[in-house]
């Protein structure tokens, strides 16, 4: 409460960018966002910007254009706590009228290293871009969702809101293996983070319990 006081806006990036056991994603990324906008209510902040990401819909296969409006489709348990600070800004803007915006961000890199990075890179200069641009817009009890990602042609995400981002991930592919290959259609957006595998370690090794 006492950090926000006096505060136009504020934009909330902190949290656990990665998959980790659902109890600490719970602590660092939604009850702080929780934190962030209950004082952003009390201390009647204009505009609250939260990191959300690209992971909350990542089981849609590479053919689909995600649109930030349709159905979550988590790849984790990170993608999980993602939806749920979506929730939480949603319910707030709804319940509070505050105005919140949610930046789904992409591979937020400095150049592109690999191939799914064609897609979902997001430059450091479009990141300031979309998050200057959440700032200005929004009327109390707005809410939004944007995909944050740079103006990659292969990119699977809807842009929309009013900022161009102006860098291409396709301008690093002579240096990124495997750069001519299509992505295969039906595959996850996510790719590797939508493995079994990747969320496997992360999950408490519980007994079996027999089937009633």
């Amino acid at each position: 409460m006492a950090a926000l006081a006096g505060v136009e806006a504020v934009v909330h990036m902190a949290g656990i960018p990665d998959e980790a056991p659902f109890a600490d994603l719970l602590e660092a990324n939604v009850l702080c966002t929780h934190h962030v906008l209950e004082a952003a209510r009390v201390n009647g902040i204009a505009r609250t910007v939260l990191a959300s990401s690209n992971r909350a819909a990542g089981f849609y296969p590479n053919a689909h254009l995600t649109r930030p409006r349709d159905a979550v489709r988590p790849d984790g348990l990170y993608g999980v706590s993602k939806v749920a600070v979506e929730a939480l800004g949603r319910m707030y803007a709804d319940k509070f009228g505050l105005s919140v915006s949610c930046l789904r961000i992409g591979s937020f890199e400095d150049v592109p290293s690999e191939a799914r990075h064609l897609a979902t890179w997001l430059s450091h200069r479009d990141a300031g871009g979309f998050v200057r641009e959440a700032l200005r817009a929004g009327a109390p009890g707005d809410f939004d969702i944007t995909y944050a990602v740079s103006g990659n042609p292969r990119r699977f995400w809807e842009l929309t809101g009013s900022y161009t981002p102006v860098d291409d991930a396709s301008a690093y592919a002579e240096k990124i293996a495997g750069a001519d290959a299509p992505f295969a259609p039906d595959a996850p957006q996510s790719g590797h983070f939508a493995t079994p595998e990747f969320t496997l370690p992360h999950l408490p090794n519980l007994p079996h319990l027999p089937r009633p």
